[in-house]
């Protein structure tokens, strides 16, 4: 039974993803059409936005530093710490 609801709502969410995308080609309203575009906008997450400065300012730092070429292997480093 679950094989088949899982198969069942997979081809209803085709279905209604396949009827959105026929009412979006068929309107000329722009305004829906930025609506939709709004939505998916929205939809988009970026974590770099949920880390406080100090955080940001580390990975910048982390990042500028093997950039520069400030960083080691793991296979080095670790050859050097399991001894």
């Amino acid at each position: 039974m679950y094989f088949y609801n899982r198969i069942f709502l997979k081809m209803d969410i085709q279905t209604e993803k396949i009827e959105l995308a026929k009412l979006l080609l068929s309107t000329n309203d722009q305004r829906i059409i930025q609506s939709v575009k709004q939505i998916f906008e929205q939809e988009k997450y970026d974590f770099w936005n949920d880390l406080s400065a100090d955080q940001q300012k580390e990975i910048e730092d982390a990042d500028l530093e093997i950039e520069q070429g400030e960083s080691t292997d793991y296979e080095i480093f670790m050859v050097k710490h399991r001894s």
